[in-house]
């Protein structure tokens, strides 16, 4: 195994073990619960915004490593962000986890949240690294119900 993947396996054990902005807030301007049919996890999120700004983000629920540590990093990614940054942060996300091509390329600029290029070799955890994501997008939007990955 190289350095780099010895790396973001680290990263990603670190963020499920002691997770980041862990738990809910009170009066949230958004909030949403997801679900992930295929393995179970469970995931609310809430945010507070300072007009179209993440002011602080939350979430809470259960899931496997890949899921408590995407909701983690992205917590910590999307704090302080616009709604138009956060959602350009969703598609760029998204295309790291769904789209054939160079890994450091489709990467590139994102920070930590580079730590999840591999997942795309493993369909069924790109559901668990996106819920969180889909999860924030439905409480930024107010959407309400359950989000889910299918």
């Amino acid at each position: 195994m190289s350095e780099l993947t010895d790396l973001y396996q680290e990263l990603i054990l670190d963020h499920n073990r002691s997770p980041r902005n862990r738990g809910r807030l009170e009066n949230p301007d958004g909030l949403a619960q997801g679900y992930n049919p295929l393995c179970g996890d469970q995931i609310s999120v809430s945010v507070k915004l300072d007009g179209d700004r993440i002011e602080s983000i939350k979430f809470e629920g259960s899931g496997c490593a890949i899921s408590t540590a995407s909701a983690s990093l992205m917590t910590q990614s999307l704090k302080g962000k616009t709604l138009e940054e956060a959602g350009e942060l969703f598609n760029r996300f998204h295309k790291l986890l769904t789209e054939e091509g160079n890994a450091e390329e489709l990467g590139q600029g994102m920070g930590k949240l580079k730590v999840f290029s591999g997942v795309c070799q493993y369909p069924a955890r790109v559901k668990c690294a996106t819920l969180a994501w889909h999860t924030v997008k439905a409480a930024l939007n107010n959407k309400e119900g359950n989000i889910t990955t299918e």
